[in-house]
Formats: C-alpha cells, sequence, structure tokens
C-alpha cells in the first residue's frame, strides 16, 4: 500500500499513538429498547423504555442519534435533529417497530446510507432521507400489527410518504483537521417539485454520567462571545477538557438538560424547568420555557431555519475543535478546501486498496461495504455488577435475586466495539464479530485486531473461560471463530507488513486456550468428542429450539457443533505451530491439539447407525439421543450438514519443517492407531498434495464429492446468489418428525421465517447468509491448494461443467457479489421489487447491506445496515479482484493475505 495521508494517519495512530480513532461514529442509534438500560420487573426491554420515551428520557449507560460522533468514551456527543414542520416530534433518531410490534420482529423504518469513511475517520459522509409531509409514526405501527408472519413487512416507501419526490436528502460529512479538530457540514437537498421549510439543529451534548454515578462533576455547555457570522459553545467536562464548537450564521443556540423529563414520564416534579425534551418542546409546541433563557446547559441544539428551493440545495458549516476563539480566529477559514483535501484523502486511499481489475460498479459496492464497516462502530458502555446490584440482585450476596446475565458480574465494558448493526443490533455478539474483523482488516487490521483482542480480556472472558455471546444472554453460545479470525489477522498483517504481530498471536492463543478447554469441559456432555451448543447462531435451522430442552428428552450431538470445535483445533495447531518456531515450549501443545482433531474426527465419522454421517444420503446430520440410549439422524438437509467441509486446514511445507518433532510424533501415532487416520482425510509423506501440501480435513475426497454434488445443486443448495442455509428439496419435501403425537416440521422458506422459535427475524431455513458462505469459500479454497487441478466437479451439479475447487470458489463470490451489482436491466438483486431503488437516480447507487438474502431471488431481508459479516462481500471484491488460481497454487496460502501494488488510475467510485 502507498504511503498516502490515511495509511500515515494509520501509522501514527499505532507507531506514535495519536489519537486518530478517538473521534468517530460511536454514537449508537438506538439505545431504547435495549437490555442495558431495562430496569423492568419482567425483563422486557423493548417495552419498559420506548421510542416514544427516548426523547424524554436520560440514558444510563449510552446515547442515540442521527448521524452521530462522539468521542472514544461518548461523553460528548453530536448528531443531527431535523423538523419538517409537520412531524409530532422532532426527528431526534430513528425510528423503527419493535420486536412485537411487526410481523418479523424489530426493523427500523428510515432510509438511511452509510457512503464513506476512512479508517481513522478523517473524513466521513453519511445520507438520511426525510420526508416532507408528517411522518407515518402511527400507520407503520397499525399496518405492521395487522400483517402475519406469512405478510411481507410494511415498509416506509410502502406508505406513500416520498410519492413525487416531496422528500429532502440529508447529507451529513465530517473531515478532520487534526485529531481533535472536526469540521462537519450539512448539505439538504430538496428532491421535491416545490420550495419546502426544513429546520436543521445539530446537537451537541454530555452523556449524562452525573445522575447515576455519585460525586461525578457536571460538564456544562455554554455560550461564549464569538464575531458576527458565527456562534460559538463552550464545552467543559473534567475528563474530556475544553471544546469549542462553532456554527456558522446567525442560527440561535437552544439550550437545556440532558436529564429526564419526570413529568412526562413518572408524574412526578422536575428538578429543573429544563429537560432533555425541552429543545423538542421548543420547536415543534413553541413553548419559550422549555429552554434555558441564560444559554447554558448539558444539551444544545443551533437552530437553522431553512426554505429549500426545488432541486436546490442548502448547506450548513459547524466545527467542533480543541481550538478556543481567541485561537481559532476565522474558523471557517480553508473550510472547503480542507474538506475537499479529506474526500479526496479517502479517494486515494480506497484507490490504493481496490483492485485494478474489479468494475466500477463493484468499486462502489466495496466502498460502501467498508463504510458500513466503519460507521458501525459503536460507543458499549455496561458494567454489570453495578447493573445488577441497581436491580437488587447483588449476586455476591446470599439469595440475590436471579437475573439476566448474573453470571456475568465481572464485565465492565466501556469501548469501542464493531457492531452487527447500530439500529437493529445496538450490541456485540462474538461470533459476529470474528467476522467482523475479518472485513475490517481490508482496511484496518490494526482496529480488527483490537477488537478480537477485547474479548479475551479479563473484562469480557468468563472466569470460566466462555466468551460472552451478546448482551440479551452472555451464557448464549455462538460458533467457536475466534482463534480462525485471530490466525486470519496475524496472517493478514503477516502479508501487509512483511511480518505478523507474534505477541497478539501468543497473547491470544493463551486467552484461547482456556475458551478451548471451556468448549471441552462444558459442551462435550459424555465425554466422547461430540459437541453440543445450542442453537450455535444458526437461528431456526432444526427441527427444534436447540438451546431449549428437547420435547424428546435426550440430547442432541450436533454436527455443526462438532465441526466448529474441529476447526478450532486445527486453528489453535496453526497457530502454535507458528509460535513454537520461536518457542519450543509451544510444541507439546500443538501436539495435543493434534490429538483432539483426530479423537472428534474419530467420533464424528464412525461408521453405522450411530454416525453423523449418513452413507446412503452422503449427507452429515444431527443425531438425536434418546434417555433410552438410541439415536437417530435428524435427516434435515442444511447448513449444519456443509459445515464438516469447513473444518479443513492445509499445511504448508514450511509449516511442517519448522516443527519436525510434532509432525514425527502424529506420523507415529496415526501408524499405531489406523482406525484414527480412516477417520479423516488421507495425510501424512505418503499422501501429500500439490506442492508437497498436507492436509487436516473431517472430511475425506470420496464425501467431499458427495456433499459437494449436494451442495452445488440448483434444486438443493445453490441458489443464483450463492449457497442457501436449508435444502430446497424441503420445499416439496419437508422434513417432519412425530414426538409424543406432536409433529415438527421443517420446510424451505427463501424468505422470511414463518415461525417465532428463536427470535422474530431470525431465519436460516432456506436465505443465504454471508459469514458461512465465506467459511465454505474458504474451505474450498483450502482444498484447491491441496488439490490442485486434480480434484475437478460439476457446477452447478448436473451441468456437465467440471470447474477445479478455485473456479468453484469463485463462482460462489461472484453469486454473493452479484446481489449487489446492477444487473443487464440495470437492478440489483438486493432491492428485489422496489422500484424506488432500482430506477430513481437518487437512490439506485445507495447500497444497503441486508442481515440475508432471499434464497432464490437475491433480495434484502432482516436487518438493514448489518454491514457486520454482510460486508465481508468487499472482502471477497477485493480477494477474487487480486487472485487467480495459477498464482494462488503457487504461492499459497499467503497470496490471500499479500496486497500488490499495481501502477494504475482508478474509478473510486
Amino acid at each position: 500500500m502507498s504511503n498516502g495521508a490515511e495509511v500515515v494517519r494509520l501509522q501514527q495512530a499505532v507507531a506514535a499513538k495519536i489519537p486518530w480513532r478517538k473521534w468517530g461514529p460511536y454514537l449508537s442509534e438506538r439505545q431504547w429498547g435495549t437490555v442495558r438500560e431495562d430496569y423492568s420487573q419482567d425483563g422486557n426491554a423493548w417495552d419498559y423504555f420506548s421510542h416514544d420515551q427516548a426523547r424524554s428520557r436520560a440514558y444510563h449507560w449510552g446515547e442515540d442519534g442521527l448521524a452521530g460522533i462522539s468521542d472514544e468514551k461518548q461523553l460528548l456527543c453530536f448528531s443531527v435533529a431535523l423538523w419538517n414542520g409537520n412531524d409530532p416530534i422532532l426527528k431526534e433518531r430513528l425510528f423503527g417497530l419493535t420486536n412485537s410490534e411487526s410481523n418479523h420482529g424489530e426493523d427500523v423504518k428510515e432510509y438511511y446510507f452509510y457512503l464513506d469513511s476512512t479508517p481513522t475517520h478523517s473524513y466521513m459522509k453519511y445520507l438520511y432521507k426525510y420526508p416532507q409531509a408528517a411522518f407515518p409514526y402511527d400507520d407503520l405501527v397499525e399496518t405492521s400489527k395487522r400483517r402475519n408472519r406469512g405478510d411481507m413487512e410494511y415498509e416506509l416507501l410502502d406508505t406513500g410518504i416520498f410519492n413525487a419526490d416531496r422528500y429532502f436528502d440529508v447529507f451529513v460529512e465530517y473531515a478532520k483537521r487534526s485529531p481533535e479538530d472536526i469540521l462537519i457540514q450539512i448539505s439538504v437537498c430538496n428532491r421535491g417539485p416545490e420550495p419546502a421549510k426544513l429546520q436543521v439543529l445539530p446537537t451537541l451534548l454530555f452523556r449524562n454520567t452525573w445522575t447515576w454515578w455519585a460525586g461525578t462533576p457536571k460538564p456544562v455547555l455554554r455560550q461564549v462571545p464569538g464575531k458576527k457570522g458565527y456562534q460559538v459553545v463552550a464545552a467543559s467536562h473534567a475528563t474530556l477538557g475544553e471544546r469549542y464548537w462553532y456554527g456558522e450564521g446567525e442560527a440561535q443556540l437552544l439550550f437545556t438538560e440532558n436529564e429526564t423529563n419526570n413529568e412526562r414520564i413518572f408524574g412526578t416534579s422536575n428538578s429543573s424547568p429544563w429537560v432533555k425534551d425541552g429543545i423538542h418542546n421548543y420547536v415543534v409546541h413553541g413553548k419559550q420555557e422549555a429552554v434555558n433563557p441564560e444559554h447554558i446547559g448539558t444539551k444544545a441544539a443551533a437552530q437553522y431555519q431553512l426554505n429549500v428551493g426545488p432541486g436546490q440545495t442548502a448547506t450548513i458549516r459547524l466545527r467542533l475543535s480543541e481550538l478556543a476563539p481567541d485561537v481559532a480566529g476565522d474558523p471557517f477559514k480553508n473550510f472547503n478546501e480542507t474538506m475537499q483535501t479529506c474526500r479526496g484523502e479517502a479517494d486515494e486511499f480506497y484507490r490504493d486498496i481496490t483492485p485494478e481489475r474489479v468494475s466500477e460498479d463493484e468499486a462502489r459496492v466495496m466502498r460502501q461495504a467498508m463504510a458500513g464497516m466503519l460507521w458501525s462502530k459503536q460507543y458499549f458502555g455496561f458494567e454489570l455488577d453495578k447493573w445488577l446490584q441497581e436491580h437488587g440482585a447483588d449476586p455476591l450476596r446470599p439469595n440475590a435475586r436471579q437475573m439476566r446475565n448474573s453470571e456475568w458480574f465481572h464485565m465492565v465494558n466501556d469501548h469501542v466495539i464493531s457492531m452487527p448493526d447500530k439500529w437493529e443490533y445496538p450490541w456485540y455478539a462474538a461470533w459476529d464479530l470474528a467476522f467482523h474483523a475479518i472485513a475490517l482488516s481490508v482496511v484496518d487490521v490494526d482496529f480488527a485486531k483490537e477488537q478480537l483482542d477485547l474479548m479475551l480480556q479479563e473484562f469480557f472472558l468468563h472466569p470460566t473461560g466462555q466468551i460472552p455471546a451478546y448482551e440479551w444472554n452472555f451464557s448464549d453460545v455462538n460458533p467457536p471463530v475466534h482463534a480462525w479470525a485471530t490466525i486470519f489477522l496475524y496472517r493478514r498483517e503477516q502479508g501487509l507488513k512483511g511480518k505478523g504481530d507474534l505477541e497478539f498471536l501468543r497473547r491470544s492463543f493463551a486467552k484461547l486456550m482456556l475458551n478451548f478447554s471451556w468448549w471441552v469441559n462444558r459442551k462435550d456432555r459424555f465425554g466422547k468428542n461430540l459437541f453440543e451448543g445450542g442453537f450455535l447462531g444458526l437461528d431456526n435451522i432444526g427441527v427444534f429450539d436447540r438451546s431449549a430442552p428437547l420435547p424428546t428428552g435426550g440430547h442432541l450431538e450436533q454436527a455443526d457443533g462438532t465441526a466448529w470445535v474441529s476447526l478450532f483445533c486445527q486453528n489453535m495447531l496453526e497457530i502454535s505451530c507458528e509460535l513454537a518456531a520461536y518457542d519450543s515450549f509451544f510444541e507439546d501443545l500443538a501436539i495435543k491439539f493434534a490429538d483432539h482433531f483426530l479423537l472428534i474426527a474419530h467420533a464424528m465419522n464412525q461408521m453405522g447407525s450411530g454416525g453423523m454421517w449418513d452413507e446412503e444420503d452422503g449427507f452429515y446430520y444431527d443425531v438425536l439421543r434418546l434417555p433410552d440410549g438410541q439415536a437417530t439422524r435428524l435427516k434435515v438437509r442444511s447448513m449444519v450438514g456443509l459445515l464438516p467441509l469447513c473444518a479443513t486446514t492445509v499445511i504448508e511445507p514450511y509449516q511442517r519443517e519448522r516443527v519436525p518433532r510434532v509432525a514425527q510424533i502424529l506420523r507415529e501415532r496415526l501408524q499405531r492407531m489406523p482406525e484414527l487416520r480412516e477417520s479423516i482425510h488421507p495425510t501424512g509423506p505418503a499422501h501429500l498434495g500439490y506442492g508437497e501440501r498436507g492436509i487436516a480435513a473431517l472430511v475425506n475426497p470420496q464425501r467431499l464429492r458427495r456433499i459437494l454434488t449436494r451442495m452445488l445443486d440448483e434444486n438443493e443448495f445453490l441458489s443464483p446468489y450463492g449457497i442457501r442455509a436449508l435444502s430446497r428439496y424441503h420445499a416439496e419435501h419437508p422434513y417432519v418428525f412425530d414426538a409424543g403425537g406432536q409433529e415438527y416440521r421443517v420446510n424451505y422458506l427463501p424468505a422470511e421465517s414463518d415461525t417465532g422459535m428463536f427470535g422474530g427475524n431470525s431465519n436460516w431455513r432456506g436465505p443465504i447468509w454471508m459469514p458461512v458462505n465465506v467459511l465454505l469459500i474458504r474451505a474450498l479454497l483450502s482444498f484447491y491448494l491441496y488439490y490442485g487441478d486434480s480434484f475437478k466437479i460439476e457446477c452447478p451439479t448436473g451441468s456437465g461443467k467440471l470447474m477445479n475447487l478455485f473456479e468453484v470458489s469463485r463462482e460462489i463470490a461472484n453469486w454473493l457479489t452479484r446481489i449487489f451489482l446492477r444487473d443487464k436491466s440495470g437492478h440489483r438483486p438486493v432491492y428485489g421489487g422496489t422500484e424506488k431503488f432500482q430506477t430513481d437516480p437518487q437512490w439506485k447507487d445507495y447500497i444497503l447491506f441486508y442481515e440475508y438474502f432471499h434464497g432464490d431471488n437475491g433480495a434484502g431481508l432482516g436487518a438493514s445496515h448489518q454491514t457486520g459479516w454482510t460486508g465481508l462481500v468487499g472482502g471477497l471484491i477485493d480477494l477474487f479482484g487480486r487472485l487467480d488460481g495459477t498464482q494462488y497454487l503457487n504461492v499459497g496460502k499467503a497470496a490471500v493475505f499479500a496486497r500488490q501494488e499495481p501502477a494504475r488510475e482508478k474509478k473510486v467510485a
């Protein structure tokens, strides 16, 4: 990578500790309805703190806002508020339906887009589309309540609110002069046919810490004198220090306190007349007394009243700086030039990382995918011991009240974390985060490493070794992909910088050992190397809720759980071998993980009725063990049976040569115990593949071919847009299981779920999910490194077209990418039949990265801004834009991680 301005900033952030990442898009898009803010008796977080209350009620653990930024501890927050003169409330935050209001679970009902961001947030751009008529809050709620699970969701466009283009495009841009000096530009475009009025209220507030933590000094915002042409607000905070907020023009400054309006929420008196919704009451209801005439408070807004002509744009310029007025001089001098410079530096950064041979549309998708990843960072504050005590559930006292997450009282979350979706999922999820780190490593490998590091630190990792799942239930079990992400990032940095971070690898390995021990001791129920784990992230995929007691009694031996732990073993083996090259201490640990892998493979692949492999079907299934010991395979053809492919790792010759003792002991063990050798893919000196490579894999060549034949069958798993989570076979042949006279059924559902088994919008019964598709691509690439061109298979099955496994992996990547790209008609499959997104020039090039995708037509489903693991599509464009099969085969795994530097002039979209 060239030493452009953004690359220099990234280097300075690491080497010189210059805080380029201190300020960023760390403001949540939904703090209401979260577990953190739930102090109810019944644990109903959605109802306890509603969207309607959010404008009036001070949050405890965080803040939210529209298009906002904050410092890394979310002490001082900036966001944008809007009022079109017709809405019943000030638009300060995004609106959406709760889990009980929508027919498919919680769902944001707004149109907003993350258009750009550099890794240090030196430049960012956001778009919000704001209707000019009254926002249809009641219509969205009432119409959605009348729909059932078989109906489509009722979306904002369906209400007609955007008819005749009567809306504003509100673009918000940020540019950093320095780590502590941020320019802000708000551009309001009237897309309608007539002039329209809009009030824009850029808002600055302090997160309320003084109410909840005794002895915490209360910060203050106050107006200070400025010269003609701009207003100044001084922000004073005991920890953050002094900041100054400049607003161009003669906007009126409005001040109130970021404190609860007790009178409205609880029917009790307020200690001050100036409360959180004071600015709302002043603007919308004309209550002059609702804001502080002394121009002091902890929440302030600059009131800009615009009248924008049709097709015209009005611009507001602001600045948030550490520089006082007497030092800053003219705060808007060279504003436009600096903004343009930062835009150009963002263009340069993405030009340098975008492969030369990708199309302009692919470059656009890749850049917006990475922008979404970067905008999805959020400050997450949650101190469990304090929260539990506030609920009267002190876990260290006898007979304490039992509460959600009581066993996680050690946790102190006070960090910026990559979120799956800052509205739908404004909390981290362990396995999501591993995939986020993979995607983020395309633009910022250091931040990606920090994220993985975080989950293994003492204030996250449980003393038992469990990695926390997510705030609704930290004790739930997510797939163990942390070790895979760790070795991936190590190799990525090795490829980019010529040297891996050995200390990061060593530090991670020690904590991952604890986590591996937790899996072995807690999730291998009978010590037979067959693993459970509950739903393991694959919501609604099975016959039963795998996190609940089975209606049959007994237990499940999970094909996916066992495959995940097998991959975990392989990852830990690779890490320990890498460390053993520098410290022989790790050799014994490498042998330990190799032994674990062999034992798991033997348990999983045992022949006969008790094993997970079904010879007749050529597929892996979960096994139901009844209380009397009887075993039954649950013959659902799902992603559960494809995941054993993913427990595959290629061993390069140099890796063997660096740890000869490990290789020798394993050879001897397999010679003494041939039954272990029979359970895995052939390996060892007599079975070396292309380039003298070895392989560790659960499936042998025959099983590989049989599974791939199903996976690449268009009547089963293969969709024009990737690999489905459930075989299409089950559309005509649903799997039915009878337990005690009750029928349990699994049907192929290409779109939304028709069952609430595990969450409202959770569905793995047919849609396409990006993370597991990426793992399958990784598996195919690994097999290709071993086989080269000697293994070919029909793709699609029955087509007569033979491909090697690199070509198959590239095809799957192309199908996934195709979801977001314009087809021959100019339509993007992700937007399905939504005509506005397909043809309108003000909509069609703004990309949303959904949670999952329709199994037959590729339309986006679930959360609409899940640029967490769906952002992996940017990595696929990067990888297959750089890599060809011959290069990959000859260079090996290193080719995935090194970035070539061709000299070129590249469009940056």
